[in-house]
């Protein structure tokens, strides 16, 4: 659902492949006729922003049929009722006419998923990326609980990461609400047992999301920016209002291994290093740890990110003094015992990868999660958390048209930062923007493949090649946000969940015309 893999995560796509030879049977939940479709059992071509309706629909089938687990729902769950009251009104019907899929579909769909030996759900930001994503999310919770589709092998729900060792970084402290060790800043063991080890007291009060941390920026309220491997100016929806947002600031710090468009507005760039030039660990998208080592000498002008922050600390009157990444790694080991105890960087080299939780050297690592749903008795209970079908904050209309989403490219991997500088040798297939647009709408408007047209929203207009393809269906058109000579972002919407802070960069409404 919400993920094109063989794009944006090529190396699972790969393996979903190999699978089919084993029998498994992939459904894709898409807008767009992506790669995936190819291989897949059944598309569900679904309109853009519609997820909760369908995955309602599908609830209500397995409700109606008795698809579901009634032994692991008394078991494990709360709030039954209040899933099946919810879903009530989302027939196959209602939901077909809200998502475009067929009633029949959604019906097969929900028989399949339910009656298989195990069923997995995988998804990214074609889930996350709306104004209602964490709702999305809970919905997929919703699914899987029912069926009893996870912490068991072959289930579960897998959330693909945007980029290697995402899960990594914010196990390390980097979310708002986490201490490093993915330890909740909010529990006051967890947090007093990090101000005796650094011999500080930390504020019990989460941090704020980007989102929020920009809102403030706009009041005036903050004015000064650190920002480190990130490049928002390209990444953030509405680029000319986060322009401006930095023009305001009395400092912006951009720690960045290149010259990024955020970093040409930086009054102080301090340069980082690679992954070819380091050492530590990487978490991947299923808890797996791994180490990497350094490849290649760096410039010697550079320096790691651990070591700058650990000088500016210093400098700032906190002395940190680290001699390796090793001692860094054990700290987090130590202070985070439950989660990471047992996972030595002698015992990464000798068996290649570990998953957390492993508490201690005899744990073998935690494979799969949530095994203690099928444990009895089960104590902890797990909720559902019912909810409803809002459509996108911007539809199109008779000014605009068409509905824009947006998404990445095979290549170029998040904002170009990195990819653009190519080795000499390596093929590109695609090495500018295009506006992906169906043949029945190129024809209407005059347009022809490779031609380029005006892109316009309500919050700015840009000039892009035309690209005519059936991969999108009429009314729907697909760009990515990865040249900076096209930066698709001047289009995107400025609208976000409330509880995540994520923007809506699947759905927002744009006019297309010939020039």
């Amino acid at each position: 659902m919400g993920s094109n893999t063989t794009e944006a995560h090529p190396i699972i796509a790969n393996r979903m492949k190999k699978a089919i030879k084993s029998g498994l049977k992939i459904i894709v939940v898409d807008p767009r006729k992506i790669d995936m479709v190819k291989v897949a059992h059944r598309h569900l071509q679904i309109n853009v922003g519609t997820d909760i309706a369908l995955i309602n629909a599908l609830i209500r089938v397995i409700l109606k049929e008795r698809l579901y687990d009634q032994s692991f729902i008394e078991r494990v769950t709360l709030d039954y009722e209040k899933l099946a009251k919810q879903v009530e009104p989302y027939t196959p019907e209602y939901a077909a006419a809200i998502t475009g899929v067929a009633a029949e579909d959604i019906v097969a769909t929900a028989r399949e998923y339910a009656s298989s030996a195990g069923s997995m759900i995988a998804y990214t930001l074609g889930i996350t990326e709306h104004h209602c994503g964490v709702n999305n999310v809970f919905d997929i919770a919703n699914l899987a609980l029912l069926t009893g589709n996870i912490g068991r092998p072959g289930t579960g729900i897998m959330p693909l990461r945007g980029q290697n060792n995402v899960q990594g970084a914010g196990d390390m402290g980097c979310l708002p609400n986490q201490l490093p060790g993915a330890m909740s800043l909010a529990n006051d063991e967890f947090r007093t047992r990090y101000e005796q080890e650094w011999k500080v007291t930390l504020n019990p009060k989460v941090g704020d999301t980007q989102t929020r941390t920009f809102d403030r920026l706009e009041m005036g309220e903050l004015k000064a920016l650190y920002i480190i491997g990130e490049n928002p100016l390209l990444a953030d929806v509405h680029m000319n209002h986060t322009k401006k947002l930095f023009e305001k600031l009395d400092l912006l710090i951009v720690q960045d291994i290149f010259m990024t468009e955020t970093a040409k507005y930086a009054d102080v760039v301090l340069p980082a290093r690679s992954w070819g030039e380091v050492d530590g660990t990487y978490t991947n998208t299923d808890r797996r740890i791994q180490r990497v080592r350094k490849a290649v000498e760096a410039h010697p002008s550079t320096k790691e990110d651990w070591e700058i922050l650990c000088e500016l600390a210093t400098i700032m009157g906190y002395p940190m003094h680290y001699h390796n990444s090793e001692e860094i790694w054990n700290e987090v080991r130590k202070m985070a015992w439950e989660m990471y105890g047992g996972i030595s960087y002698n015992r990464l080299d000798k068996e290649y990868s570990v998953h957390y939780p492993c508490p201690d050297e005899n744990h073998p690592g935690t494979f799969i999660m949530h095994e203690r749903f099928h444990q009895e008795p089960e104590t902890k209970k797990a909720p559902f958390v019912p909810v409803d079908y809002t459509a996108p904050m911007e539809l199109p209309d008779e000014e605009y048209p068409f509905t824009l989403t947006t998404g990445r490219r095979y290549e170029s991997y998040n904002t170009h930062t990195q990819t653009r500088h190519y080795a000499a040798g390596v093929k590109i297939k695609q090495t500018e923007e295009t506006v992906d647009i169906h043949p029945n709408d190129a024809e209407a408007l005059g347009i022809t493949d490779g031609e380029v047209v005006k892109v316009r929203s309500r919050r700015g207009e840009l000039e892009v090649k035309a690209k005519v393809t059936e991969q999108v269906v009429p009314g729907l058109v697909f760009m990515s946000f990865h040249w900076y000579e096209t930066p698709t972002n001047v289009l995107t919407l400025n609208e976000y969940d409330p509880i995540s802070g994520t923007a809506e960069y699947k759905a927002c409404a744009v006019a297309i015309s010939k020039i």
